[in-house]
């Protein structure tokens, strides 16, 4: 469903080469991850539980004599089943039938209401797919009918089939964990080196005991020196990969989309030579119900206080919000019920922290984006939309500070795309000179990366991005390619123009995470440009996948 390519081209230059031509190539098989995401979703029926239905005796001496022949051991049939996720609703079944039979009739009941039907020969396998207009959790019964149909031998097998593609349901904002206090915690203390704190997610505030994966705003505050932080379901491997980059004294948020594991808990590891702080806030999850669809949309800027783009021009005052038109306006639908965001920041006058949450309702005790003074600061956000389609922004400080909000998707009861966790996996590491030679990313270039074929199945990826090494201020723009992979290794590409919006802004020496749900456009490639005069690295670890088949 999804190959990987990376290739690294200078912005604006007709002359950019692709990953062909320089020979630089993806360094991750996104196909492989989502293999490995679709085989903890394989499920199977041996053939010892298929059930034989033999026809009752007729009662002549002819259907005597031919049960005593041994018709009914001749006319056995066995059957197995396995089936396997292929993508975010379809099964791939494979039957595979024994028998001494040389014409059969096969029906599959696929649990959804609807059937299918095969013919077949003799001992074979065929393998079968079907695509479910939603997510959720099927019994597939397959029934393979001798010579004679329903009224001579038949068997029987079923077995239960799981999507892997999940629905969102936004959730108030709600602190389920601050170490600060105790809250979520069995004592207020630090989360100390090395170590690591169990969020309960499931049955919490709320959330159903189903729930496949939740979206938390993880902050660390009252660091002491530089770490990260992972986010990983409880009972798992712990993956390699970073959500939240700290340094000594940072107060750091970044959004996280994350498995939950099997006894309801997510982890978040301090991986750091002290102890810190951790916050983490709900503010949405996933199921595996018909719920709410996601759809990516190319970024667009809904709010700039500098410009009085969205609301009053000038910044925001200390402890005051305002409220932001999301739903029925510039292209989100009216029934949408939450939408992602990047927040942003800017020109603030002092410390403190933004909130964002649905309208209608009094701001929650919880922040999305934590700054100090002079910071220009952006983080990822998923927030339910009110009942009218606002949302509202809140500067938490006590001084004014300029917000940007940038939109880059929504979730709806009509969207298409469901959500799939993959194994958190690092895509790209400009560091890493045998993955990738080219070195840092330089000032107002751009890297591609390709995540699948011309008319993918794949609607958008659920990235970190981290930046590094940072030589100067800017910012990184995150954003779908206009171009086909062919065109790049032919040359015959047009070089895509940088929107007007940021992923995430640093400034000298800083490093600097955060979440991206980039929109894989109409050819599955997307850019990141690096908005500034100077060089940088950047990271990149894939998370998940929207899909919408």
């Amino acid at each position: 469903m999804i190959a990987a390519g990376v290739g690294f081209v200078p912005g604006g230059m007709a002359q950019a080469v692709g990953p062909s031509a320089d020979r630089v190539q993806g360094v991750t098989s996104s196909k492989d991850l989502l293999k490995n995401a679709a085989n903890a979703f394989t499920f199977s029926s041996p053939a010892d539980r298929s059930v034989l239905k033999t026809p009752p005796a007729a009662g002549s001496k002819t259907a005597a004599a031919a049960q005593g022949a041994g018709a009914a051991a001749d006319g056995d049939i066995k059957i197995g089943l396995s089936g396997t996720a292929s993508t975010a609703r379809t099964i791939a079944l494979k039957t595979e039938i024994t028998t001494s039979l040389n014409v059969l009739s096969v029906v599959i009941d696929w649990g959804d209401g609807t059937n299918s039907g095969e013919v077949a020969s003799g001992s074979t396998t065929i393998t079968t797919h079907h695509k479910y207009a939603e997510v959720g959790s099927y019994t597939v019964k397959v029934t393979v009918y001798g010579p004679d149909g329903a009224a001579g031998v038949s068997a029987i097998n079923e077995m239960p089939f799981i999507t892997p593609g999940s629905e969102f349901i936004p959730h108030s904002p709600t602190r389920l964990l601050d170490s600060r206090n105790g809250t979520g915690a069995a004592q207020a203390a630090q989360v100390p080196a090395w170590g690591e704190a169990r969020v309960k997610v499931a049955g919490n505030s709320g959330i159903p005991a189903d729930v496949a994966a939740v979206v938390l705003n993880v902050t660390v505050t009252n660091t002491r020196a530089a770490g990260h932080v992972r986010a990983y379901a409880d009972g798992t491997e712990r993956p390699t990969t970073s959500n939240v980059n700290y340094a000594a004294g940072d107060s750091v948020p970044n959004l996280v989309i994350v498995p939950v594991g099997k006894n309801g808990y997510v982890n978040l590891y301090n991986s750091g030579e002290q102890g810190v702080d951790l916050i983490a806030d709900v503010t949405g999850y996933f199921t595996r119900t018909s719920a709410n669809g996601y759809t990516p949309t190319d970024p667009t800027r809904f709010v700039d206080t500098r410009e009085g783009l969205g609301t009053s021009r000038g910044p925001v005052a200390g402890q005051s919000q305002f409220g932001v038109q999301i739903a029925g306006a510039r292209g989100v639908p009216a029934g949408a019920k939450a939408v992602a965001l990047n927040v942003t920041v800017t020109n603030p006058r002092a410390t403190g922290h933004l909130t964002v949450f649905p309208s209608g309702q009094a701001a929650p005790n919880t922040s999305n984006l934590n700054f100090t003074g002079g910071q220009t600061i952006a983080n990822a956000v998923i927030v339910p939309i009110g009942a009218d389609g606002k949302i509202n922004v809140r500067n938490g400080g006590w001084d004014p500070a300029d917000v940007i909000v940038d939109v880059v998707g929504y979730y709806s009861p009509e969207s298409v795309s469901a959500y799939i966790p993959i194994r958190p996996k690092r895509d790209l590491d400009t560091r890493d000179p045998a993955q990738w030679p080219s070195g840092p990313l330089k000032p107002y270039r751009y890297i591609f990366s390709t995540y699948s074929e011309e008319d993918p199945t794949a609607t958008a990826m659920v990235l970190n991005t981290t930046v590094t090494n940072t030589g100067g201020p800017g910012h990184l723009t995150v954003a779908p390619d206009p171009n086909a992979l062919w065109q790049y290794e032919n040359k015959t590409h047009t070089p895509p123009v940088a929107p007007n919006s940021s992923t995430l802004n640093w400034t000298a020496g800083k490093t600097v995470p955060n979440l991206v749900q980039a929109s894989t456009g109409n050819h599955g490639i997307v850019d990141f440009f690096n908005r500034s005069g100077n060089n940088t690295d950047l990271i990149i670890d894939i998370f998940g996948v929207y899909d919408r088949h």
